[in-house]
């Protein structure tokens, strides 16, 4: 009997089936024995060298049942040649065998074996493309790295630009960042790549690295927080408690820090000097007391103005610590103060609630872990962020349950968008970030309650480190006045020298008469106030010294003390009526104007350059789904192109989408193409099906927009519940509506899974891991798994990082190059772009992909990078959907506001981040560029192309005629701004009337402005609404914040704010103009009042023997500033209007006045100073000529030149009001009448020298007399050179106020009248 054995199982073969016809032999020989017997010591046949070889005896064995007559011939073999593989079957000579029985199964074997050699070569194949799929990956991804290294090249040249421009205020939103060097230098020692991860990591992703030093942390400095034990937390640790404090002083040290901090101005200084020397016995010109009023005065006003200000902090600090919240201890929450929670505690906050420290999610009344925050208090903006708790602690019961664990987290910073740390809870490690936090400040909103564990508490919360005041500005005018008041202190020092001189050749004159000269007798007469004392006399030296010193006191108000309390008053009232100009108040936003700082009000009235982003500013920022691109077809909202054709059948009458879900309806206003809509509704199973629904599929999946759940409505018996979308950007929302409208409603996000209801089907999509968008790979993506277990990344972002990780096939490379036609199309009518793509991922792709996420996520250093590596390996060979256009309308008003700042000779520059061909579109619709500039395009990828690009902008500038536009992009930037092409820059773009600029970076728009601000005089504003605008409006003079849909990140780091753009017109021209104008007369009026005092008191000390003794009182003199003459200058800054506002708008170029200086110059200041010589030359010899024969006393004619000078000054400044109303009248004559009866006052007290003068004064006609004369012929001279420079030399300003009057005649009089 025969016995076979399976060559691929082992197991032995069926036996033959019986009534078969049997086969012949292979051999027949005469006379064949019975076989002997087979032994059972059997062989299993094995595979060697790719043969397989079937033993049925082992021929190299003794047989056990030998033949006794052998035979070389009985060994009978059948060799079968098989796909080259040679099957031998080797049957030991005995009697003839019918082999029949096993040769089915033989052949079934066979078969079996064949089969599973497809199978391998199947595998083989599989695996060999597999291998080559690898290769062409890594070949793509090794050309990405190499283009990342060519940005990275241009981003490393911005780099080392931070470490020049030390100027600029904030390089980024919320911290600021030290010297580049000094971080490169400290990364180089703490990293040191080896050889082989040289091609990895490029020299600039270190500095980059370095750059963000606050988003990576290392282990050996991290923070560790133990979960719900708050006791070893800050025992190992010390962390601060939670008590917060805002306060500057406490009781103590209020008195001594006030002071320090008011004493940092150095006029302040200067008076104190001047009262200190007025305490010495020999320089006592005033009486001790009245000297210091002054000073005291202000001192004591801005001590209890900071004194307010503070108590109020201290109010509101002790409210902050003193509010509850429960803390989770011994099982229950508790109620427990604020101040007394600390780093590790479990807090629980309920619905509306504000957060009370950074606090790490463990769990919310959702079942998702899903937790709605809004952020106004810390980043302005009004729309809900969501925050999730991990899935491993959202279950969690914390009632009576003992929660333990680790929390290891990055030092305390200011980043508010960023946070990297792992938790370790139940021997599992999982990753932390910035999805996982709430900040203190925030509140809980449309969550019943949220439970967190605090990380960071009380002054090392993200919310008070960012806490800090910005950059305090300072005026331009402010500036000027300093040179003023240089030369102030010149005329003051002069004049004390003459004085001093003066009083050492009077001594030296009258040396032997000194005892009998008035005011240096050696002793008081015997019937005096002191009988027979003696004079301290120091000798001429000491006395000429002495004489300096003390003339310095009685001078002391040629530099206005006051003039700065003025200027703030002036400030504020300018600031209440801008605030209050109904003309700027928006109703959409139900914003009013906002003046966030009152220091550099105006500067509005000089600005030479508006820097302005686009996006939101120039635009709405109201995003509206108008194209799409699918497949390489181009729809829009009517009619469907494909190429340049259009499909007639697509032209009818849009109409809203019909949703078909029931019992939700969200808010989309989108009126959809019915073309792409068809499109969606074919009953084709085609790539163009397939690729829409993925394009829908795509816009409704990859973002991070929350679904709210409103209120329910009825219609009919069916109920709906209304959706509405809250996401961080505007784009987004869009783009979620537009899904929506046509059928792909977004109702419910979580952690882990989305749900989409498409035309009616539910559809619940598992969220693998969702990559978001960040500023070097310019897209985002996010994984998914379908319910039929395939998963997809679906991707979105700009088109220039998109297009170039697309597959490389021919319908693919067909669909790119017409969706790059579309993409120029969209962008020449002004609409934003994005491009869509798609990619399905393998099993074995999914497992690297998660492997690669789950280690970059829970990475406490280079988390951001690796995050970015783990992106791209999926955001490759990306299967092109299409491309989407976003319109985003212009503001009302924004081409009328542009052309008026242009008339008013403004240069206005376009710095955004948008395509070239976007911002060439809205510049032509706003009529920033017109069809008749000369355009100038800087596009340039190298250092030696921009450098030949401005020379030949250079050379074309020479020959061109009218007017020149700019327009460079970003890449372009980040070579020319370098300090031996910056120059070049610079002389280009202030020769083009326009300037755009492309697809720059935040810091790189304030490089812009820095590069005017750095090398002109020129006063520069910028404009913006958004976080990428706050360092080009911190750079600025001034900078304006936009109340927009980007949140307040730029209102709240701006000097003004406001709702729309088309505002910046009047606040520029009308108030600008208005400010200016005041302030710049106020100053120089200040000047002129208080040197025509102090002018008047010299000319008396010269005719006094140079002895520095003065006729008006010391009360007089101090209220002279403070209360005779104040009133009437901080009415009439405040108030008084050259023009009104309607001339102000229709001519804009009045504006230039600003530009000029006409308000304040050096000229004018000249001007007054000889005014003032003159005016002072009046008051004291008018009454000394007219009192020449009488025999009046020095007091009384000090109360004559008190009484005169405050006329002659308020009678000076009514010649200048140009608009009398109510106020001015009041201040005016009532600070003349306020000096009398304060005269009237001072002259009735007994114990003055100038008792009952005035009485007597007033009694003689030619103490009025005298008054009339000194107004008369102090104010002539100003006035016949004012009337004669109107008549012959009027400027723009007289010129337009003289039409307005005569304007306004004709309308009062009729035109017959004033004909």
């Amino acid at each position: 009997m025969l016995t076979l054995r399976s060559p691929v199982t082992g197991n032995h073969l069926p036996r033959p089936k019986t009534g078969r016809r049997p086969l012949q032999p292979l051999t027949s020989p005469a006379n064949v024995p019975p076989p002997p017997p087979i032994d059972n010591n059997y062989q299993k046949p094995h595979l060697k060298h790719g043969f397989i070889e079937i033993q049925i005896a082992d021929p190299n064995k003794e047989n056990p049942h030998p033949n006794p007559n052998p035979n070389p011939n009985q060994k009978v073999t059948r060799t079968s040649d098989l796909d080259q593989t040679r099957f031998s079957v080797s049957i030991l000579p005995a009697a003839p065998v019918q082999i029949e029985q096993f040769e089915v199964s033989l052949a079934d074997e066979l078969s079996a074996i064949r089969e599973k050699m497809e199978r391998l070569k199947a595998d083989k194949e599989k695996t060999e493309k597999m291998l080559r799929e690898r290769e062409l990956l890594m070949e793509m991804k090794m050309k990405e790295l190499d283009q990342r290294g060519e940005i990275q090249k241009v981003l490393e040249i911005e780099v080392d630009r931070l470490y020049r421009l030390n100027e600029l205020r904030s390089v980024c939103n919320v911290s600021r960042i030290l010297p580049i060097r000094s971080l490169r230098e400290k990364e180089q020692e703490k990293i040191k790549p080896d050889k082989s991860q040289a091609n990895k990591f490029s020299p600039f992703e270190i500095r980059y690295k370095s750059m963000q030093l606050e988003n990576g942390i290392a282990r050996d400095n991290s923070r560790l927080i133990y979960i719900n034990n708050p006791q070893r937390t800050n025992e190992e640790y010390e962390f601060t408690g939670n008590e917060i404090t805002t306060s500057k002083y406490t009781v103590i040290n209020f008195l001594p820090k006030n002071l320090f901090i008011q004493f940092h101005r150095v006029a302040y200084i200067y008076f104190l000097v001047i009262a200190a020397l007025n305490q010495l016995p020999p320089l006592a010109v005033f009486g001790r007391t009245v000297s210091l009023f002054p000073l005291l005065f202000v001192l004591t006003v801005t001590a209890i103005k900071d004194g307010y200000e503070d108590w109020r902090r201290h109010r509101s600090d002790r409210n902050e610590n003193n509010k509850e919240s429960l803390v989770l201890q011994v099982g229950k929450f508790n109620s427990k103060r604020w101040k007394d929670i600390q780093v590790g505690e479990v807090v629980k906050i309920c619905a509306d609630e504000a957060i009370p420290c950074d606090m790490v999610l463990l769990g919310t009344s959702d079942p998702s872990g899903v937790a709605y925050i809004q952020t106004m208090n810390l980043d302005g903006e009004s729309n809900l962020k969501t925050r999730y708790a991990r899935q491993e602690t959202s279950f969690l019961s914390f009632d009576g349950e003992l929660i333990s664990g680790v929390i290891r987290c990055e030092q305390p910073n200011r980043n508010i968008y960023e946070f990297t740390a792992n938790m370790e809870l139940n021997s599992q490690k999982v990753s932390l970030s910035q999805s996982n936090i709430i900040l203190r400040g925030c509140q809980v909103k449309n969550t019943e309650w949220v439970v967190g564990v605090v990380v960071y508490a009380g002054q090392e919360t993200k919310a008070m480190l960012n806490s800090a005041i910005s950059p305090s500005k300072r005026s331009k005018l402010e500036q000027a006045m300093n040179k003023e008041t240089i030369w102030l202190s010149v005329f003051l020092f002069v004049l004390c020298l003459v004085v001093a001189i003066g009083t050492c050749l009077w001594l030296i004159r009258h040396q032997e008469q000194i005892d009998t000269l008035p005011y240096y007798r050696k002793s008081y007469l015997v019937k005096g106030k002191f009988p027979g004392k003696p004079y301290k006399y120091y000798g001429i030296p000491m006395e000429t010294f002495f004489a300096f010193l003390s003339s310095i006191i009685v001078f002391q108000i040629m530099i206005p003390i006051s003039l700065y309390i003025t200027m703030e008053l002036v400030r504020l009232g300018q600031s209440y009526f801008m605030i209050e100009d109904k003309h700027m108040y928006d109703s959409s936003t139900n914003s009013r104007f906002q003046c966030r700082s009152l220091n550099i009000n105006e500067d509005l009235g000089q600005i030479r350059y508006v820097f302005s982003d686009k996006t939101g500013t120039l635009t709405e920022n109201k995003m509206e789904f108008r194209n799409a691109s699918v497949f390489g077809k181009n729809y829009c909202n009517s009619s469907m192109v494909d190429g340049t054709a259009q499909d007639t059948e697509t032209t009818e009458l849009t109409k809203p989408a019909p949703l078909s879900t029931k019992g939700k309806h969200a808010k989309s206003p989108i009126i959809v193409g019915p073309g792409l809509m068809g499109l969606l509704h074919k009953g084709i199973d085609g790539n163009e099906k397939i690729s829409a629904h993925e394009f829908f599929l795509t816009l409704a999946a990859c973002n991070t927009v929350i679904p709210i759940h409103n209120q329910t409505t009825s219609v009919g018996i069916e109920t709906h519940q209304n959706l509405d979308y809250q996401g961080e950007s505007p784009d987004e929302q869009a783009l979620v509506a537009a899904a929506c409208a046509y059928g792909y409603i977004l109702f419910e996000r979580t952690s882990g899974h989305i749900a989409l209801d498409v035309n009616g089907e539910k559809l619940r999509l598992d969220v693998l891991g969702l990559h978001e968008f960040d500023s070097v790979r310019k897209r985002m993506s996010v994984v998914i798994r379908f319910p039929n277990n395939s998963v997809k990344v679906l991707v979105k972002g700009a088109d220039t990082s998109i297009l170039t990780i697309l597959r490389k096939d021919h319908t693919n490379d067909d669909i790119a190059l017409i969706t790059r036609r579309h993409l120029t199309e969209y962008s020449s009518i002004g609409l934003r772009t994005l491009v869509l793509a798609a990619k399905d991922l393998t099993n074995e792709e999914v497992e690297k992909w998660q492997l690669m996420y789950e280690d970059a996520t829970t990475s406490l250093a280079d988390r951001s990078l690796k995050l970015r590596e783990t992106a791209l390996f999926v955001e490759s060979n990306l299967r092109l959907l299409g491309a989407t256009g976003i319109e985003d309308k212009l503001q009302e008003g924004v081409p009328e506001t542009i052309e008026c700042l242009r008339q008013a000779g403004i240069k206005v520059w376009v710095l955004t981040g948008d395509k070239q061909e976007t911002a060439i579109s809205i510049a032509l619709s706003c009529k920033l560029l017109t069809p008749d500039m000369h355009q100038i395009v800087i596009n340039g990828n190298s250092e030696s192309e921009c450098k030949m690009l401005l020379s030949e902008a250079k050379a074309r500038r020479s020959t061109m005629d009218g007017s020149l536009a700019l327009i460079i992009d970003g890449n372009s930037l980040v070579y020319i701004l370098e300090r031996d092409l910056e120059s070049e820059l610079f002389n280009l773009s202030t020769s083009c009337r326009v300037v755009l600029c492309c697809r720059v970076a935040p810091l790189q728009k304030a490089g812009i402005v820095d590069l005017i601000k750095s090398r002109t005089d020129d006063m520069t504003l910028a404009i913006g609404d958004g976080a990428n605008d706050v360092s080009m409006i911190q750079m600025a003079d001034v900078g304006v914040g936009i109340c927009g849909q980007e949140g307040r990140q730029a209102v709240m780091a701006s000097d003004f704010a406001m709702g729309q753009f088309r505002f910046l017109k009047r606040l520029i021209l009308v108030h600008g103009h208005w400010n200016y104008q005041r302030m710049g007369y106020l100053v120089l009026y200040n000047f002129y009042r208080n040197a025509v005092f102090v002018f008047m008191l010299f000319w008396y000390i010269l005719c006094a023997a140079f002895s520095t003794t003065s006729a008006l009182t010391d009360w007089s003199s101090v209220f002279y500033s403070v209360i005779y003459t104040s009133v009437p200058t901080i009415i009439v800054g405040i108030l008084d209007k050259d023009l009104s506002h309607k001339t102000l708008l229709q001519y804009p170029k009045l504006y230039e006045a600003g530009h000029r200086h006409e308000s304040y110059n050096s000229f004018l200041f000249w001007v007054m100073m000889a005014d003032t010589i003159w005016q002072s030359l009046v008051l004291f010899c008018v009454p000394r000529f007219v009192f020449e024969e009488s025999t009046i006393d020095i007091w009384s004619m000090g109360s004559l030149w008190t009484v005169a000078v405050v006329i002659l000054v308020n009678m000076h400044l009514a010649m200048d009001i140009q608009r009398w109303v109510i106020y001015t009248h009041i201040s005016i004559w009532g600070s003349v009448a306020m000096t009398f009866a304060c005269v009237l006052v001072l002259d009735s007290i007994p114990v003055f020298p100038n008792y009952g003068t005035i009485y007597e004064m007033g009694k003689q006609p030619t103490y009025w007399l005298s008054i009339w004369l000194i107004i008369v012929v102090a104010l002539l001279p100003r006035f016949i050179i004012k009337f004669i420079h109107r008549m012959f030399w009027a400027s723009d300003i007289q010129i337009a106020r003289e039409a307005e009057i005569l304007r306004k005649r004709r309308l009062f009089y009729g035109p017959w009248r004033s004909s």
